[in-house]
């Protein structure tokens, strides 16, 4: 039987992001162990449900003690030398880089990674300090080293693969270009959208990057025009320094001015009470998930043209593109949908369109398979 494991920073990802190809491997008779940092029970019996064995492991998911993560080294090292997979497929920026480096000092034949987004270190703006210009050369060192330790290493969008090749991070010859993670085209059903009262919804971690303070502005400006109108925030706050703090999230609510239930199970019964889809992010995402979620169950997106994002949406066909915080042209796309909520249901349908084309998630485990070297059944 064929030994894989996936490594992650975040076990609820395990079953979020990587389930379907979890499920997939399994049904091909091969044994998973899906490592993560920060298991609990739920998410233990959560990825058991999948047939994988959930296996905790150390890692600090943000940021940069030398010698915590050297430690954390040592350690993964050790455990997959125990464990003895086939094959290592990690994700996230500390997964990759030290996933793949032990994974190499352990002899694990075949290694790969995938870029699920930059973050916040690559984000381009004329203000980088020197320390986020240091941090930045450290990691691109870093990636340099772990990914020449990979068979392949697999892009989600253009615009990463074209910097790591350009910034002589990756060699051409082990980089692949995939649509993105997929989505399971069943559970994420389609579902009629809400036409009145127009609902505007944000699904992801809260922070600044994400866009969440010009949605906030574009939100004030709209409530005092179109009163009825619902703004819905969906995630946690986030242990990184630029998550919004809770008091100000708490405090938007207590406004009225947006509707917080905080971090939830199942996203799906909130896309249904949902008109339009919002990611005004400048956080380098690989391919937002989020949006894929909402486009496969028929909500036009409003994103940016940051990278990742804007690989989305066709401009004016299943939604609208907006530059980088930009809160009044947030507005004005809002506006739109407001004014003609005939749109919320002919972009819808043509999210669905394009999920159903480019992203079904089992179409892209086979790819993702194929690329491993693991043969479906």
């Amino acid at each position: 039987m064929m030994k894989i494991a996936v490594i992650s920073n975040h076990s609820l990802s395990l079953v979020n992001f990587r389930g379907p190809l979890i499920t997939s491997m399994i049904e091909n008779k091969m044994h998973v162990s899906a490592l993560a940092p920060d298991y609990d029970e739920y998410t233990m019996g959560e990825v058991r449900a999948l047939g994988a064995d959930p296996v905790h492991y150390s890692l600090s998911r943000t940021g940069m003690n030398p010698i915590r993560d050297l430690i954390d080294l040592y350690k993964l090292f050790i455990l997959l030398r125990r464990l003895k997979p086939d094959v290592t497929l990690a994700y996230f920026v500390k997964p990759v880089i030290y996933g793949s480096i032990a994974a190499w000092l352990a002899g694990v034949e075949r290694r790969y990674s995938m870029i699920e987004g930059l973050g916040f270190i690559f984000i381009e703006d004329n203000t980088e300090t020197f320390k986020h210009k240091l941090l930045k050369k450290m990691i691109s060192n870093m990636y340099r080293l772990s990914l020449s330790l990979n068979m392949n290493v697999i892009f989600l969008n253009h615009d990463d693969l074209e910097e790591f090749s350009k910034g002589g991070i990756i060699s051409d010859g082990r980089a692949v270009l995939i649509s993105g993670i997929g989505v399971d085209l069943k559970f994420f059903y389609f579902a009629p959208p809400i036409q009145k009262p127009v609902t505007f919804l944000f699904i992801g971690r809260m922070l600044k990057e994400k866009g969440i303070y010009e949605f906030i502005e574009a939100a004030r400006y709209l409530k005092n025009h179109y009163p009825e109108t619902r703004f819905i925030f969906v995630g946690n706050v986030d242990d990184n320094p630029s998550s919004i703090p809770e008091y100000e999230l708490r405090k938007w609510v207590k406004e009225c001015l947006i509707e917080w239930p905080g971090q939830v199970k199942d996203v799906r019964p909130w896309i249904e009470r949902s008109s339009i889809f919002v990611l005004p992010s400048y956080y380098r995402e690989g391919k937002p998930r989020t949006i894929q979620e909402a486009m496969a169950m028929g909500r036009p997106v409003i994103t940016t043209y940051a990278p990742g994002c804007r690989e989305t949406v066709h401009d004016g066909v299943n939604g609208f593109l907006i530059p980088v915080r930009d809160s009044d042209a947030l507005a004005r796309s809002m506006e739109r949908f407001i004014e003609d909520p005939d749109l919320i249901v002919t972009m819808g349908l043509e999210s669905r369109r394009l999920a159903e084309t480019h992203y079904d998630v089992h179409e892209i485990n086979r790819q993702l398979m194929s690329i491993m070297g693991i043969s479906a059944l």
